[in-house]
């Protein structure tokens, strides 16, 4: 291995050379040996550095400043390495600047600064430069060629011809600076590569410095390649557009534009539309013809059109008024559900007499699954009417009703214009499923926008938002439905006609499912050529132990479930098995059973009451119970429930405490006792005052240590006085006291014009005792081997509508019941 210094002119010298040259600090470009590079040159004392040097050996050291908007650099401003280079050529231009033309020749470092007042005089120690030619450096040159040729071919500035020059060189050290000198680096990459004293380091960091640039021009082809691609891609379509515009005209698509105009003026000639409606349509039109057929405005405006011809403006269906015929429609489709069908019967016998009649707008109010959807469809076809319906479930954007105008994009009429153009007549039967689950936020309320839909006195001239016409909704017959009139804004609910679908008794659940849903589920899973009965005890059983709803929808899945099974053990079995499903038959389909048919208790027990409660799916039994223990008469409430429910607590505990005395209890009973009141299922909410009377009973019951009869469920509200007010949901609470097994109900005497809603067949098997005051609650309720004895304390008009109680006739002590 040899090592050896060696300067510009291949001459070995081990001794660097000190000379005194001219400074000329340079702006954003480093000068590399063995380059040739033309200066312009403004500054004074570069211009004085530069006619120093042009008059002696025309040599100058020259410099990259650090920062180049430094206009007067200091010693501390320049960069310490530089090169030598030779003046070429000098040029004085008229402006004052010198145009110098000066070729670089030798690495050298500034050892100290002689002067800096007219230019800058350095003295400077040429740098030799260190070779030894191993292996390692010729693989490492040829690295480099190659690099810099794929440089080349990806940087475009760079002529072709570089690459021939280049790879002739043999010195690594001009081979280093010659391609540094082509590369796009930044001015302290390029420095440090003109600070590199070894050739192999210098060419190391040159290849590193090449990798990178090639791979930045590599992704800037691709972008450059993608984005050439989609602006031929766009130019071609834009020359395919006007290509197909000129063939067009050529073939005379104009004409066919014309003939579109004169088809939709024919339409609106002949189309039977309202007079405003007429002289609008006329108006696009008008409009449209003034327009290029290829405008965007010209398809809003042909859309709207279309729109207009395409409602139903004079186009109705005639009604059926067949009573009788519309009746056994009706009852084919529905069991029970007499007064809905009444009200439709009520309707076509009036429209029969009367030549012009409005719409009636209904609104069927159940739990789910009673058939209000399905009874909408009945009724439209009871009435030979279409039939529409949409949901308005989550509903939350008025523009849903009334649609959007035309100034937005991608504009349509709301979904009521829509609906009647599906049904294609003016007056079907219009179904508003789930109006109650609207809501309201920024966009508007869905609600206030139905009042005008669903007014008999202002629906004859609805406006849509899209149409900007009034529309004739006067002959549709609107049918709302809903879970509960709670969320159905008060002024809403004045509109329409409100008729209650209360659940199915037991009795009725067995007639539909044997009538309707078993031929259903038979046809739908392929058993129609199959034997397979379901007997009545088996769907009893479906209805009491499988299924805890108002409706039948979960006594249909329960139906089909079976129904699939057995379909799966014909194809299993073979078709000619006979299946007869039985109470076994269900247990052994469908497991073990999941309710418990009723809640009413097995045995009388103290302080444990069976109240009636309504849910949005109907009727439920309600267990009430209390519990005394020692304390210092703390009244406790459990059992999730609202403000109301508490109060009625409150309340009631407050007639057991007026009327102590008359119940036998001391006057400070409560002072060395805690009571705690639990309605049990602590998960689910509950609120209202009807179970105001129960909570009394449980109190007294647990009191007085009296056992409460366990067939009696009772519902009510209480006042301070004992007086028992009305409730609502009779017909919905006395249905789950029968599904429970009670025997008997005790409900509001107010509420006596309720019980003739309820089925009679359930009347006929429960017992239901009107009441009026708590004092008559507690002689029902209470398990009491002498009543009389007990009740002859309770005179007649003990309690006095003002609130003041007559004394009892004898001491607590001598009628005090067993505890």
């Amino acid at each position: 291995m040899s090592m050896f210094f060696r300067n510009d002119d291949g001459k070995r010298d081990g001794k660097p050379k000190l000379t005194t040259l001219p400074l000329l600090p340079l702006r954003d470009i480093i000068v590399f040996p063995h380059m040739v590079v033309p200066l312009f040159v403004g500054r004074e004392k570069s211009i004085a550095a530069l006619e120093e040097a042009s008059g002696a050996d025309k040599t100058i050291l020259l410099c990259a400043q650090k920062k180049a908007k430094v206009n007067e650099p200091a010693s501390e401003d320049i960069f310490p390495v530089g090169t030598i280079g030779t003046l070429i050529q000098l040029l004085r231009l008229p402006d004052g600047t010198v145009k110098v033309l000066v070729e670089g020749k030798r690495r050298a470092r500034v050892r100290r600064f002689v002067s800096s007042e007219r230019f800058f005089q350095v003295e400077a120690e040429e740098i030799e430069e260190p070779v030894d030619r191993t292996v390692e450096l010729e693989a490492l040159m040829r690295s480099v060629h190659s690099t810099f040729e794929a440089y080349v071919k990806l940087n475009k500035r760079i002529p072709p011809e570089m690459l021939m020059s280049v790879s002739t060189i043999d010195d690594p050290a001009r081979l280093a600076d010659t391609i540094v000198a082509h590369l796009s680096l930044k001015l302290n990459d390029k420095q440090a590569i003109l600070e590199t004293e070894s050739p192999q380091k210098r060419l190391e960091k040159l290849y590193e410095l090449m990798q990178g640039e090639i791979e930045i021009l590599q992704v800037e082809k691709k972008i450059r390649t993608r984005v050439k691609k989609q602006m031929e891609k766009t130019q071609k379509e834009y020359y395919l557009n006007e290509q197909m515009q000129a063939i067009q005209k050529e073939l005379g698509d104009r004409d066919e534009f014309k003939n579109e105009i004169q088809e939709l003026e024919e339409k609106i000639k002949n189309k039977k539309m309202s007079k405003e409606a007429t002289l609008k349509a006329r108006k696009e039109l008008k409009k449209l013809k003034m327009m290029s057929p290829m405008s965007a405005e010209a398809t809003v405006v042909r859309n709207y059109i279309d729109w207009i011809l395409s409602l139903p403006w004079f186009e109705y269906t005639e009604d059926k008024l067949d009573i009788a015929e519309a009746q056994k429609v009706l009852d084919e489709d529905h069991y029970g559900l007499k007064k809905p069908k009444q009200r439709i019967l009520e309707y076509l016998a009036v429209q029969k007499l009367v030549d012009k009649i409005k719409g009636p707008i209904l609104c069927f109010v159940g739990p789910p699954g009673v058939g209000k959807t399905s009874l909408g469809k009945s009724i439209a076809r009871s009435m030979n009417r279409k039939f529409v319906r949409i949901s308005l479930g989550g509903v939350r954007d008025e523009a849903e009703i009334r649609g959007h105008r035309r100034t937005y994009i991608g504009a349509l009429p709301g979904k009521i214009i829509q609906s009647l153009k599906k049904a294609g007549t003016g007056n079907p039967v219009f179904l508003l499923d789930e109006v109650d689950k609207m809501s309201t936020d920024f966009r508007g309320d869905p609600s206030a926008a139905l009042l005008e839909v669903l007014d008999p006195e202002q629906n004859f001239n609805f406006g849509d938002h899209y149409l900007d016409l009034d529309y004739d909704l006067s002959k549709v017959m609107f049918i709302c439905t809903a879970n509960t009139m709670s969320g159905v804004p008060s002024p809403l609910q004045d509109r329409m006609e409100v008729i209650r679908l209360a659940g199915y008794t037991d009795l009725e659940k067995l007639s539909i499912a044997r009538r309707y849903l078993v031929p259903k589920q038979k046809e739908a899973n392929g058993l129609d050529g199959i034997t397979a009965e379901f007997r009545d005890d088996a769907l009893r059983t479906l209805i009491h132990f499988y299924t805890k709803e108002s409706g039948v929808r979960s006594l249909e899945r329960e139906i089909a479930s079976i129904s699939r099974k057995i379909a799966k053990d014909v194809l299993e079995s073979g078709p000619g098995k006979k299946y007869l499903v039985g109470p076994k038959t269900v247990q052994r389909f469908l497991g073990p059973q999941r309710f418990r048919y009723g809640t009413a208790e097995a045995t009388d027990q103290i302080g444990l009451t069976t109240g009636l409660a309504w849910t949005e799916l109907g009727g439920e039994l309600l267990t009430i119970e209390a519990t005394v223990m020692p304390g210092k008469g703390k009244l406790m409430i459990t059992g999730k429930l609202g403000e109301v429910m508490q109060e009625s607590a409150q309340a009631a505990m407050s007639y057991v405490r007026s009327r102590a005395e008359v119940l036998g209890l001391d006057k400070r009973f409560l002072e060395n006792i805690d009571i705690h009141v639990h309605v049990p299922e602590g998960a689910i909410p509950k609120d209202g005052p009807s179970a105001g009377i129960t909570m009394a009973t449980t109190l007294v019951s647990a009191l007085c240590r009296l056992p409460v009869r366990k067939d009696v469920a009772m519902t009510g509200e209480i006042t301070l006085r004992g007086r028992v007010l009305p409730i609502g949901g009779l017909k919905e609470k006395v249905l789950a006291a029968h599904r429970g097994g009670i025997k008997k109900v005790l409900i509001p005497k107010e509420n006596a014009k309720d019980i003739r809603e309820i089925p009679k067949k359930v009347r006929d098997q429960l017992e239901m005792v009107l009441v009026d005051h708590t004092d008559e609650v507690l002689r029902e309720a209470l398990r009491l081997e002498d009543p009389d004895a007990f009740f002859r304390k309770l005179p007649a008009g003990a309690l006095h509508t003002d609130g003041t109680s007559h004394p009892p006739p004898s001491p607590a002590s001598e009628a005090t019941p067993a505890a």
